[in-house]
């Protein structure tokens, strides 16, 4: 709509307020010189232009107009026109001027003038330059600004496209920012998008209405100056706003409509979840769908001003004091012209008043989060009430009483107060009596009434009981859900957030150096002794393949003819270069002579002739061969020593060792399986977090700690290294450090959930909601960008090697029953059970790796997870037990119905945790009840009985679990567990089977020493000593193994082995009363000494 009659362009720039950076001192003027260069495309506005010239005109004051210029065959008018004007803080033209109010150029054809007539010009096109770059640090800027057709008539309807362009030079001499300015400054700047779902009462026909909104932005020396959004458009139901859209000044002087765009300044948009306002959630999606097709008030409106940093201080000040800013929004009558002089007064009076009076809080705070530049969102509008505002916003009086002279009320007239004068001040028009006594009868009704009563001036002495009335009009938006959409921007965030350098410095500091690994020797003579060593190694190797060919030559034999040795080196020949072992001794001979090449003959370039390659060939075959000899008349002096065997325990069982002891409460050797992994390889970083999450278990904080500095000072980027160094400083209350690792891990790695989670989880451990919020948020997000309902599930991983792996690929827990499962009794389950079930099987080489199929054991089952049931995820397999009660706490407040059956598959881990087996059973009960084909939760539930002791239940849940045909997480734990039950009942066959699908999927010494003991008693012998020495290679230092094999020796009248295999029981401290007197017995009843 048309701004309101009466105001001229210059009168709107006086009105306002100046600058919003009021300096401490005068400033001398600047001045701001523009330069119309050329026209380009005149022709395609109108084919017949030929004289033109250039009008300028900045904050409502014409600065000028070139001389008349002719239109070249092109289309080109060149002007070459220069004017300016002086900006100064104290001035019109101020720093908020330049930030908001752009330079108008109005491109005017001069008509061909007839005889005695003046000479006719008519508007052609309009152009805008934004000045905006001035504030940015730029002296000169040189732009081309699209030029728009003006209407000859205002019923004509032009392409909003433009069609031509206008080349323009815009400098100064000097900045207009001092250095101070720029660094601390800052440029705000509000949008208000459009008013949705407004009251029925708002219609089209009748008087001419101006919709406006106003809010106000503290400047500097605790001053206040208000952004009016004034016109409006109401706009009836039909299509959406189309997006993107460009963002328009706030002018009313301009003739061509296209115009009003600020250059590229667009409203894009963004999905509801993404906003910072309200009506962001899942149940009120449908309602912004339809609000948006519906009647609805548009602005698009963008208003800017600079901040000095005094106004950016005050900026920040203001949000710490009140976090609710108060948006207020009415409807006024537009005056209509009048013949009358004396009438003017009476139509102020009447035309010029205020209605529908409402405020719409908007919560500033997340700008004081770091790094957060901007809030855009929905934001609903209440009836406006004084006591209300106040209470919220520390506002005690309406800004539309400081605007009273811009939107035309008369001076004793203002907006809503909270209490209303009574209503004989002011004569309501016929209509708004009428609509009065409507809103008497039936308040339900008022949503459709055409207008509302007339506010005015809050009166102290008025009574309370007229509140009622007056808020009526403001309430309709209430009863409508009528909400803003605006954005607030500031180009430099009021908090700024810290750099990805800085933080990875902060983190270098806080890890503590280490001294380097001391440097490899590799000088000639470690090279010889290495070639030695080689040469040694192959001998002995030819010599074991001769005896697998001829057999061992005894001395008592006599010597070999010399045609069977030469035929034995034929056919050894033979057999070496058939097999390949031949070329595979060659290989391994070739590094350790490189080596001497390099250290002894110090040669690392290539020949400069062949000559020189044959005699050095020839030298180092001599050479080499004598050095052969050496080593070999060394072997064959003396008896060499055996060599070590080498370890058949890898990096998997290592760790699934580790987690047998921790299941069997043998801390101490869980910790030296930990320590020889480190050992193994120290630049692993994997074997660190194990270690440290095995720290955590035991509660050794600090001890944690070291470890995964040590992770990460291998890899200062590695992102579950920094979680989990987060999470053990906020256990240690060092929460500026955990702070500092999990901001680090989320600017390494923006896209990962679980870093975004985990932050969210810190930031409300603080009491820090506005952060909270918006990392959740960014982890929703992250989500469904994904595809996935607020998830990460299926982001790849390795495939399980067993159930129950807490943090590595290995098997998952297992403990010891009597005579079932070794070095174990009834009245250890529980924590045996506590540590089974903490977590899912897999190496999480980073957080976001996780198994395609969902981690059953890690209680998520197979729906998918939210983000902090992915949180959990992560949290269990490193047994952060404090961070997953929080997640948990999250998981069932954004759940929209009943909780899934994830979530009581890990509330019934954490009541293990604290061995409270009946709030478990009960969560198992109702996880059952939502997913009875999930195997996890009967594999779950087969553990709850099992450490009730109730071995039929359990046995009944463990079978119903393996029928399945998807594998349960844990698994491994479900056949250690079965097979001992087998054990119990005496059902040996189907023990044996099924410790042997144990072996099959992650072999260990618990699961061949239950083979051995289902063969054993069986009395099928040869396969339980098999099976138990298996068991025993695996670990040697199992008293049960030990026991059960002095039983098989003693069956086998092995008397010496039988004691041998006694003493190492005894001393390895067999703890299982039952087995040790089955052994008693029978060395009794086969008389073995050791009895």
């Amino acid at each position: 709509m048309e701004v309101p009659a009466g105001l001229s362009a210059r009168k709107e720039s006086s009105a306002l307020p100046t600058a919003a950076a009021l300096p401490s001192g005068s400033q001398p003027a600047t001045p701001v010189q523009i330069t119309v260069l050329k026209a380009q495309g005149l022709k395609t506005i109108k084919s017949n232009v030929s004289v033109t010239l250039v009008h300028v005109e900045y904050n409502g004051v014409i600065l000028g107009e070139s001389s008349k210029t002719d239109v070249l065959p092109n289309g080109t008018a060149n002007y070459n026109f220069m004017t300016s004007f002086e900006s100064s803080p104290n001035g019109p033209n101020s720093l908020d001027d330049i930030a908001q109010k752009p330079v108008l150029l109005t491109v005017v054809e001069v008509l061909q003038k007839e005889k005695k007539q003046k000479e006719k010009t008519v508007p052609l096109g309009q152009a805008v330059v934004d000045l905006l770059p001035l504030l940015q640090g730029q002296c000169s800027f040189k732009v081309s600004a699209p030029l728009y057709a003006v209407p000859a008539s205002p019923l004509e309807s032009l392409h909003p496209e433009a069609k031509g362009g206008l080349e323009v030079a815009v400098c100064t001499k000097e900045p207009l920012l001092s250095a101070t300015q720029f660094a601390n400054g800052n440029l705000l700047s509000i949008t208000l998008e459009a008013a949705y779902s407004v009251p029925e009462a708002f219609a089209a026909t009748g008087p001419l209405q101006n919709y406006m909104a106003c809010l106000q932005v503290p400047a500097a020396e605790e001053k206040e100056f208000p952004l009016l959004f004034k016109n409006g458009i109401l706009k009836l139901a039909g299509e959406k706003e189309p997006l993107p859209r460009p963002k328009k000044w706030p002018l009313a002087n301009i003739m061509a409509p296209g115009a009003l765009s600020i250059p590229n300044s667009f409203i894009v948009g963004g999905p509801y979840d993404d906003e910072d306002g309200e009506l962001n959630k899942r149940e009120d999606r449908e309602f912004r769908i339809q609000a948006e097709s519906m009647k609805r008030i548009v602005w698009d409106t963008e208003r800017r001003c600079y901040l000095d940093p005094a106004a950016v201080a005050i900026l920040q000040k203001r949000i710490t004091e009140c976090q609710y800013w108060p948006v207020e929004v009415c409807r006024m009558s537009v005056a209509s012209s009048s013949k009358g002089k004396t009438s003017k007064a009476d139509k102020g009076d009447e035309d010029k008043q205020i209605f529908f009076h409402g405020v719409a809080y908007v919560n500033m705070v997340p700008l004081l989060c770091p790094g957060v530049k901007q809030i855009r969102g929905a934001f609903r509008v209440f009836a406006y009430q004084d006591s209300e505002v106040f209470e919220k916003t520390k506002s005690q009086h309406s800004v539309f009483r400081d605007l009273r002279t811009q939107i035309g009320l008369p001076k004793e007239e203002s907006c809503t107060s909270g209490i209303s004068t009574p209503p004989s001040r002011a004569v309501p028009s016929k209509t708004q009596k009428e609509d009065k006594e409507k809103l008497t009868r039936d308040k339900d009704s008022s949503r459709r009434m055409s207008s509302a009563p007339k506010i005015q001036l809050s009166d102290a002495t008025v009574e309370t009981e007229n509140v009622t009335y007056l808020s009526l009009d403001g309430q309709q938006y209430v009863e409508a859900g009528t909400f803003l959409m605006m954005e607030i921007k500031l180009d430099k965030a009021l908090v700024p957030k810290r750099l990805r350098e800085e933080l990875t410095r902060r983190v270098k500091q806080m890890i503590p150096p280490r001294a380097p690994l001391p440097p490899r020797t590799a000088g000639a003579k470690k090279a010889v002794e290495d070639y030695h060593n080689r040469v040694t190694s192959i001998a002995v190797a030819i010599l074991s393949e001769y005896h697998e060919l001829f057999g061992k030559q005894l001395p008592d034999q006599g010597v070999i003819d010399h045609q069977t040795l030469e035929e034995q080196k034929r056919q050894l020949n033979f057999e070496l270069n058939s097999s390949g072992k031949y070329f595979a001794f060659k290989e391994q001979l070739k590094y350790a002579v490189v080596k001497i090449v390099r250290e002894k003959y110090l040669k690392t370039t290539a020949f400069e002739s062949q000559e020189q390659l044959q005699a050095f060939l020839s030298e180092l075959y001599v050479y080499l061969v004598d050095q052969m000899h050496i080593a070999l008349n060394q072997l064959l002096s003396e008896e060499a020593a055996s060599p070590t065997p080498l370890s058949r325990t890898t990096e998997e069982q290592l760790w699934l060792f580790a987690h047998e002891a921790e299941v069997n409460k043998d801390y101490k050797l869980a910790s030296l399986y930990h320590q020889q992994r480190v050992a193994q390889d120290q630049h692993n970083i994997q074997y660190w977090l194990d270690y440290g999450a095995f720290c955590l278990l035991l509660e050794e904080t600090t001890k944690a700690q070291e470890c995964f500095q040590q992770a990460l000072s291998l890899d200062p980027h590695h992102i579950q290294s920094l979680l989990l160094c987060g999470i053990v400083s906020v256990m240690l209350q060092h929460y500026e450090e955990a702070e500092i690792f999990f901001e680090d891990a989320c600017c390494l790695e923006p896209s990962n959930i679980v870093a975004w989670t985990l932050s969210g989880l810190f930031y409300e451990l603080q009491n820090n909601n506005i952060q909270a919020e918006i990392a959740f948020r960014e982890a929703k997000k992250l989500a469904k960008e994904r595809s996935i309902p607020e998830a990460a599930v299926g982001e790849g991983g390795k495939k399980h090697i067993s159930a129950g792996c807490v943090r590595s690929p290995s098997p998952g827990p297992e403990e010891c029953l009597p005579e079932r499962v070794p070095d174990g009794s009834a009245d250890k389950l529980p924590e045996v059970l506590e540590l089974a079930c903490v977590a899912p099987g897999e190496e999480a080489t980073a957080p976001e790796a996780a198994p395609k199929a969902p981690s059953p054991g890690s209680a998520l089952g197979q729906s998918p997870c939210t983000i902090f049931m992915k949180a959990v995820e992560f949290l269990m397999k490193v047994n952060a037990i404090q961070f997953v009660h929080r997640a948990l706490a999250h998981e069932l407040l954004s759940l929209q119905g009943d909780p899934s059956c994830a979530y009581y598959l890990v509330l019934a881990q954490t009541s293990l945790l604290r061995e409270d087996l009946s709030k478990c059973e009960e969560c198992l009960h109702e996880a059952v009840r939502i997913d009875c084909m999930n195997p996890n939760v009967w594999a779950q539930k087969g553990h709850l009985c099992y450490l009730k002791r109730d071995f039929s239940d359990a046995k009944e849940c463990y079978e119903r679990t393996i029928s399945f045909l998807e594998d349960a997480a844990d698994m491994h734990f479900v056949y250690l567990r079965l097979g001992s039950i087998y054990l119990e009942e005496k059902e040996y066959g189907r023990a044996k089977q099924t410790y042997l699908l144990a072996c099959k999927n992650s072999a260990s010494c618990l699961t061949w020493l239950g083979v051995g003991i289902a063969c054993y008693r069986l009395e099928e012998m040869v396969e339980a000593e098999d099976a138990l020495s298996e068991a025993n290679a695996l670990n040697n230092t199992n008293a049960e193994v030990w026991g059960y094999l002095t039983l098989i020796c003693l069956q086998g009248g092995r008397q010496l082995e039988a004691e041998q295999c006694y003493k190492y029981t005894v001393k390895l401290g067999l703890r299982n009363d039952a087995l040790l007197r089955e052994i008693r017995a029978a060395q009794q009843r086969f008389g073995s000494p050791a009895s």
